[in-house]
């Protein structure tokens, strides 16, 4: 039977350096599979983490705009809040393919 097995795998460090490689890619806590499932799930955190953080940033120029004009202060309660003046009627137009 050991005439079948080709010499390269009769050597035990070939061996065992086949069984530790077979191991690392299957059978590890960390093998290939889980590796690249971490890593895809990595970039989606790194996406969301990039669009959260544009997101502060917008959010951190209007706040900068309501506190220093008061002309942005009325515009953000008319547009929010449908706010208006004593001699002001509001329109509200709705899509209808919305």
């Amino acid at each position: 039977m050991l005439e079948k097995v080709p010499p390269f795998f009769k050597n035990k460090f070939v061996f065992t350096f086949l069984l530790f490689v077979g191991w690392m890619i299957f059978f590890d806590q960390y093998d290939l599979i889980n590796v690249f499932k971490l890593k895809h799930q990595l970039q989606d955190i790194e996406a969301s983490a990039e669009f959260y953080e544009n997101e502060i940033k917008q959010t951190q120029e209007q706040i900068d705009e309501l506190q220093t004009n008061p002309k942005a202060i009325e515009r953000y309660a008319r547009e929010k809040y449908l706010m208006k003046s004593e001699d002001e009627e509001i329109i509200i137009l709705e899509n209808p393919n919305d």
